[in-house]
């Protein structure tokens, strides 16, 4: 899988991620929540991303809405859209992620489609957040392209990219037709939600408290918890904790460092507490969920 990161912004958090290969930048990745992770975190970046819902039931966030996912349904995140994955209890939820940087459908200056409708989108004044159901009178058509996408992938048969191409640019036809609406303007409370996210992941290593980050918004520590859990369906310190795992994790997965070393350096001094909080996420020990990710190795890698 290419190589993934997410860096904070003025702006929030931008994943940056290479999607496809230098030359296509177009992929689709199945995943399960909560199998291969329990959440999907606030982000943004600057690919389209779809979620076309395969089974189960889970929940996603876009924008400031929020809502339960069901098999089938399909979400499309243009660039620069805030959004996040969540599990919901007792259910797991199957889904691909389908992400392609919108330039690669460009032609260039000279080509009208490029300058009327892909720099736009880019730029993300061309559309907001769409979700679909079966109900809706586009979805067939656009779970379509969604398909014929999938098919040419899985085959790779001479041209392939074309298809792919053909069926990307069919899919944003289709929802200029059908949601044509400009995407809305910024609130100031998606401003901060960005800016409390980028905080956060600057800083998650720190020991960061509501009181600190509710002053950095110019909210009483009450009010921020408030806000914060009615922006995001979680505690601030919910968030927090589930963030540092998640760099817990990734960091077990790409290292052979102790893990005592992995826990302190996202912010965990108690070894004990670290362990506990770990296995109530993931299921499994650091340990395990180690030695899971590296089956062919002689062992768990702990130091």
């Amino acid at each position: 899988m290419a190589e993934e990161r997410r860096i904070a912004t003025p702006g929030g958090v931008q994943e940056t991620k290479q999607h496809g290969t230098p030359l296509f930048h177009f992929n689709i990745y199945p995943c399960t929540i909560p199998r291969d992770f329990p959440t999907v975190p606030l982000h943004w970046h600057r690919s389209m991303e779809i979620v076309y819902i395969k089974k189960g039931l889970g929940a996603v966030q876009y924008g400031l809405e929020s809502r339960t996912a069901a098999a089938g349904d399909i979400l499309i995140v243009p660039p620069g859209t805030l959004h996040a994955l969540f599990e919901i209890p007792g259910s797991s939820m199957e889904y691909e992620n389908i992400i392609f940087d919108v330039d690669f459908l460009g032609g260039g200056p000279t080509d009208v489609c490029d300058q009327e409708y892909l720099v736009p989108l880019m730029a993300g004044r061309l559309l907001g957040p769409v979700y679909l159901t079966s109900e809706d009178e586009a979805y067939a058509d656009i779970s379509a392209c969604l398909q014929d996408a999938e098919a040419l992938c899985n085959f790779r048969r001479r041209g392939y990219e074309l298809g792919v191409k053909a069926a990307m640019m069919r899919l944003l036809y289709l929802l200029m037709l059908h949601y044509p609406q400009p995407p809305e303007v910024e609130t100031p409370d998606t401003e901060r939600l960005k800016k409390v996210v980028a905080i956060i992941e600057e800083r998650y290593a720190e020991p960061l408290t509501v009181a600190s980050v509710a002053q950095d918004c110019g909210y009483s520590s009450s009010h921020f918890m408030r806000w914060f859990k009615q922006m995001t369906g979680s505690s601030f310190g919910a968030y927090l904790i589930g963030r540092r795992l998640t760099f817990a994790a990734e960091a077990l997965c790409e290292s052979d460092g102790k893990i005592l070393s992995i826990a302190q350096s996202v912010g965990y001094y108690n070894l004990s507490n670290f362990n506990r909080q770990f296995k109530a996420r993931y299921r499994v020990t650091p340990r395990e969920y180690r030695a899971a990710s590296k089956p062919q190795s002689g062992g768990d890698g702990e130091k």
